[in-house]
């Protein structure tokens, strides 16, 4: 499983993967207890797969964050995400010596450690490039292809619009509606 099926919900803790869609939102299930929750619209989610680092020149999807702490541990887990601030720090600054250190927070650090090391323990270790669907590809493919449709002829009749109501538009003899001709009587 890829980082579009793994989100983070404000509010609660750890990481869920998307389990299916119900008519008020969603379920998740926690990837720390394997419970299913139900997840409405009022919640804010964020896909693992939209978050993104800040270093002095970009902004580095989380992804390959993940990646060269992958590299770095050789796939293993990372430092605990308990540790103080400074090891926090230093240990992030080895991973992305260019992070931008006035707009990733601690905080923030804390928070990737922490997911990276549950994606480990639940064994979601792909983080490589998501590949496009086939159908998206053709798709793509038969938009390039597609000749234009002919355009009408010059005096082709355009469609008229039909009213909501045919009778609130409809006219007695006399220019009268028919509401105005049924009160007269």
């Amino acid at each position: 499983m890829s980082l579009e099926k793994v989100l983070s919900i404000a509010g609660k803790p750890g990481l869920y993967t998307l389990k299916t869609q119900t008519r008020a939102g969603f379920l998740a299930e926690s990837l720390l207890d394997g419970k299913t929750i139900n997840v409405s619209g009022r919640h804010n989610v964020s896909l693992l797969s939209e978050i993104a680092v800040y270093t002095l020149t970009e902004e580095v999807p989380l992804r390959k964050v993940f990646e060269k702490i992958s590299t770095k541990e050789n796939g293993k887990e990372a430092i605990s995400h308990k540790a103080s601030k400074e090891e926090l720090e230093e240990y992030f600054f080895g991973v992305m010596p260019d992070y931008d250190e006035d707009r990733v927070y601690p905080s923030d650090i804390k928070k990737v450690v922490q997911w990276y090391n549950l994606l480990v323990k639940n064994g979601l270790t792909d983080f490589s490039e998501p590949k496009q669907d086939t159908k998206e590809e053709e798709k793509e493919a038969g938009e390039k292809t597609k000749t234009p449709a002919p355009k009408k002829a010059a005096g082709a009749k355009a469609a008229t619009p039909k009213t909501a109501n045919p009778k609130a538009s409809s006219t007695k003899k006399g220019g009268a509606t028919k509401n105005a001709a049924s009160r007269k009587t």
